[in-house]
């Protein structure tokens, strides 16, 4: 199947977020090969976002979308008889893969579709921000990452702080002449940890997590300064969180909120199963601007960011006709029921 030779070519590019210039260059020359006309736009540097069409098809009413990046580490690609594995495998390379195989064969039929794929999403959507700033008029921005091939009814937003506490050094042995910046962090957290999480009735529960901790500067110096990364996962408005947050770090440490995303609801799609997801993607960034968002792919979002990350082989098959489908019914009805 071309959708697994390709999905091997992108992982085997590394592409960890910041690093994306030389996969989209390749997948540029790709789409380029294949036949489409395409529109590197501008991010950061060598990051680009990649816009591609068919010929005469500038404005395309759907289009299909995921990301380029990939969290570390790099993994090269291998595969078996079922599955293909590497970094991106299923977040989401594979699914850049099935979309590029889609998008051709429904051509084939005489049906176009745009396709759009983003640098950043892995750290802060900074590609869908500056995609959102040169929207083609599309009616339909179908979203690709690792549902299972399930439509995403609704994703829960994420809202990620730095905690950084200071302290005064002093000698291990006399503690009481310094103050510990990791002592007064570690407090904070545990205070952080404590927070009532709200609840939703369609996304569930919020969560938290400390996901680094860094400070210190030898096992007999009193730290001078600690620093954590604590992310949410938000089911609705922050505010309660947020204030929470502030009143944990109120003169022990200091909070910096570096990214918040909401969380959404979306839409339905006749004939297709349904999930609820727990991470972010770039859709709400979006805000519409790119039209009418839907969520689904293939491979399963608990083996992205691990050692064992892959794609089952029969789910890029199988995605390759749920997108064909979707975006057939979309251009003839305007809309996700018959």
């Amino acid at each position: 199947m071309d959708a697994v030779a390709l999905t091997r070519q992108l992982v085997d590019i590394e592409s960890i977020t910041g690093n994306e210039g030389p996969v989209g260059d390749f997948l540029r020359s790709e789409l380029v090969r294949r036949g489409f006309q395409t529109e590197k736009i501008p991010v950061e540097g060598a990051r680009c976002n990649l816009f591609a069409t068919w010929a005469g098809e500038s404005c395309p009413a759907v289009v299909f979308s995921t990301h380029m990046d990939t969290v570390p580490p790099f993994i090269p690609s291998s595969e078996d008889t079922t599955c293909v594995y590497g970094r991106g495998s299923c977040d989401a390379k594979g699914i850049i893969a099935v979309q590029v195989t889609a998008a051709e064969r429904l051509r084939q039929e005489g049906i176009h579709v745009g396709l759009l794929f983003l640098v950043g999403e892995e750290r802060d959507s900074l590609g869908a921000k500056v995609a959102n700033q040169r929207p083609v008029g599309s009616k339909f921005l179908i979203n690709g990452e690792p549902t299972e091939n399930r439509l995403a009814l609704g994703s829960k937003g994420a809202l990620r702080y730095e905690i950084t506490a200071h302290g005064k050094l002093a000698h291990s042995a006399y503690p009481e002449l310094g103050h510990s910046a990791i002592h007064a962090l570690l407090d904070v957290l545990q205070d952080i940890r404590q927070i009532p999480l709200p609840e939703d009735a369609l996304l569930g529960r919020s969560t938290m997590n400390v996901g680094t901790i860094d400070g210190g500067r030898a096992p007999n110096v009193v730290a001078d300064l600690a620093e954590a990364e604590v992310m949410f996962r938000t089911v609705g408005d922050p505010a309660k969180l947020r204030e929470a947050v502030s009143a944990a770090v109120a003169g022990r440490a200091e909070a910096r909120e570096v990214l918040h995303t909401p969380a959404v609801q979306l839409s339905k799609f006749d004939g297709l199963p349904t999930t609820i997801v727990a991470f972010t993607t770039d859709i709400p960034t979006f805000e519409g601007v790119w039209g009418q968002p839907f969520l689904i792919g293939p491979g399963s979002i608990h083996v992205a960011h691990t050692a064992e990350e892959s794609i089952s082989k029969k789910e890029l098959s199988e995605a390759v006709d749920i997108y064909g489908r979707m975006a057939t019914q979309l251009l003839a009805t305007g809309r996700s029921s018959a």
